[in-house]
């Protein structure tokens, strides 16, 4: 399932529009290395692009461009911004 919009929650890997979405919570294996890169609860991010093949994904977080492997991505659940 993609999402093009978000209406509740979904995982990062599973975006496909360009945006600026808010992390509600990191999950999952990677969870101390994606805080370490600055992605925290609340903290808005921006969805840039993705590979041709989809992964990596192109992220901006506090200004800095991160690309997210699709085991990585799994691990930040998403909110809307607005």
């Amino acid at each position: 399932m993609t999402h093009s919009f978000i209406d509740t929650e979904c995982l990062l890997s599973e975006c496909t529009t360009s945006g600026t979405y808010r992390v509600s919570h990191v999950k999952g294996e990677f969870t101390d290395r994606l805080q370490e890169l600055g992605i925290l609860p609340g903290v808005e991010l921006s969805f840039i692009r993705t590979a041709p093949l989809g992964f990596p994904i192109e992220i901006k977080v506090r200004g800095q461009l991160l690309a997210l492997r699709k085991a990585e991505s799994e691990c930040v659940v998403l909110e809307s911004a607005e």
